[in-house]
């Protein structure tokens, strides 16, 4: 049966997976600056408005998981 003590351990899991993934995207930019500038992220800005979307970033991170 599903108890309180196994759905803690549980968030506490998935939490602390959140904080290392992102500990992991921060410290990226040091290790890997051209990620997030590749030909296939786009990158558009009208006045005071910009909007990114890293496409070739996100394939190249989905490869590399995928293989695993």
């Amino acid at each position: 049966m599903f108890d309180i003590q196994s759905f803690g351990r549980i968030l506490l899991i998935i939490g602390s997976l959140v904080a290392f993934t992102s500990l992991v995207l921060m410290l990226s930019g040091r290790f890997f600056p051209w990620l997030g500038r590749l030909p296939g992220d786009f990158h558009f800005r009208r006045g005071n408005v910009s909007f990114f979307f890293p496409l070739a970033t996100v394939d190249i991170i989905s490869l590399c998981f995928m293989s695993f």
